[in-house]
């Protein structure tokens, strides 16, 4: 089998990651490597990984607060969670994913790449479990995306969410058409200031939107 050309990274790279620039771009290496042959990325995938898949996690950096502890569930091959750990280093972030082989993929990345290591960790195991609840606690944000319907998510995640939480979702355009007819479903669920807003406007294609909802107080 051909090895994927990793991809050069484009030039608002730079500005989204900063300092950690050399690490997205490892990571991005990573992906088109380990991540292909494990199965966790298309190998159609890999000219678009920065575009697609990588600046388009970091743009959820924009709804997310300073020194935020963030879970990201379902996190696959990292993401949203490692882009946005490399654009934000003041946030406390914790990965969870169920799957043995992309744990063991999640690991190696957080090794790498994690500075300072101690401020990301993974966890195994599902949102709504309950190991995983007492292993993370609660925490300030949760990231998903493309995990479940929102409904579902928010039954998934409402253990790992203190009350004023927020869950950052990012949606396609199904999901975003959707949102009005789940308002009152999510409202019963304990939801308020659900919106949906467009974040990494100066990314291009890389731009992405997200629905953004809050733990109520019960």
């Amino acid at each position: 089998m051909d090895v994927p050309q990793v991809p050069a990274a484009p030039a608002q790279a730079g500005a989204v990651f900063g300092a950690a620039l050399p690490a997205a771009q490892r990571y991005v290496a990573r992906l088109a490597s380990d991540g292909v042959t494990r199965g966790l990325i298309g190998p159609r995938e890999v000219p678009r990984l920065w575009e697609r898949h990588v600046l388009n996690s970091a743009a959820v950096a924009e709804a997310v607060p300073r020194d935020a502890r963030v879970v990201d569930v379902g996190s696959g091959a990292g993401l949203p969670g490692i882009p946005l750990g490399l654009a934000r280093p003041d946030i406390a972030l914790t990965l969870v994913e169920p799957m043995a082989r992309r744990v063991e993929f999640l690991e190696e990345a957080v090794a790498d790449l994690a500075e300072p290591p101690a401020a990301w960790r993974v966890v195994r195991g599902r949102a709504e479990d309950r190991s995983v609840v007492a292993a993370v606690g609660r925490v300030d944000v949760v990231t998903a995306r493309a995990v479940a319907p929102l409904p579902r998510l928010v039954g998934w995640c409402r253990g790992l969410l203190r009350p004023g939480a927020q869950l950052v979702a990012l949606v396609g355009a199904r999901a975003l058409a959707q949102l009005p007819a789940l308002r009152p479903e999510l409202h019963a669920a304990g939801m308020r200031d659900i919106e949906a807003r467009a974040v990494g406007a100066s990314l291009g294609d890389a731009a992405t939107t997200v629905v953004v909802m809050t733990r109520g107080d019960r």
